[in-house]
C-alpha cells in the first residue's frame, strides 16, 4: 500500500485471509485496498464485514467513514466519524479532521449545487403599483 501497489496488496491482503481468516484487520485492508483503487461500492461492503466482525476496530470505522464521504452520504459518514472519533479518545489528527469535514458537509444550509453563488433577483412590474420579485433559484 505505501508504494502504491494497491492491486499487489490487494492480492497479498486476499492471501492472508486465507491463511489467517477474514477477521477484522484483514478485511479492513482489503477495504482500503480498494478504496485506493476507487471501487467505492466493494469498499463500503468489505469494511461494513469488517466493522460487524469488530465494531471497536477503528481503522476500519475510519476508512468507511471516508467511503461514505466519497459517496455524499454525509450524514451516515458524520456518525461513523464520532464512533471513530470516540473509541480512538480524539488521539487522531486523521479521524478529528475527518469529522470536522463530515460534520462541515452535514451543516451545510445552501440548496444550490455546491457553488457558493448568491441567488439572483428581478422585480418584475405587474400592473399599476404591483411588482412581482422573482428569483432564479
Amino acid at each position: 500500500m505505501e508504494a502504491g501497489e494497491y492491486d499487489l496488496a490487494l492480492t497479498s491482503y486476499y492471501r492472508a485471509a486465507a491463511q489467517h481468516g477474514m477477521n477484522a484487520d484483514v478485511l479492513s485492508a482489503i477495504g482500503s485496498a480498494n478504496l485506493k483503487l476507487g471501487r467505492l461500492g466493494q469498499a463500503e461492503k468489505v469494511l461494513r464485514r469488517a466493522t460487524d466482525a469488530d465494531p471497536a476496530f477503528v481503522p476500519a470505522l475510519n476508512n468507511l467513514g471516508v467511503v461514505l464521504m466519497e459517496e455524499n452520504k454525509f450524514g451516515e459518514a458524520r456518525v461513523v466519524f464520532q464512533q471513530a472519533f470516540q473509541l480512538d479518545s480524539g488521539q487522531t489528527d486523521a479521524i478529528r479532521q475527518n469529522l470536522r469535514v463530515a460534520i462541515a458537509e452535514t451543516e451545510k444550509t445552501s440548496y444550490s449545487d455546491g457553488e457558493n453563488e448568491e441567488p439572483r433577483y428581478n422585480l418584475v412590474r405587474r400592473g399599476y403599483g404591483e411588482y412581482v420579485l422573482l428569483s432564479q433559484l
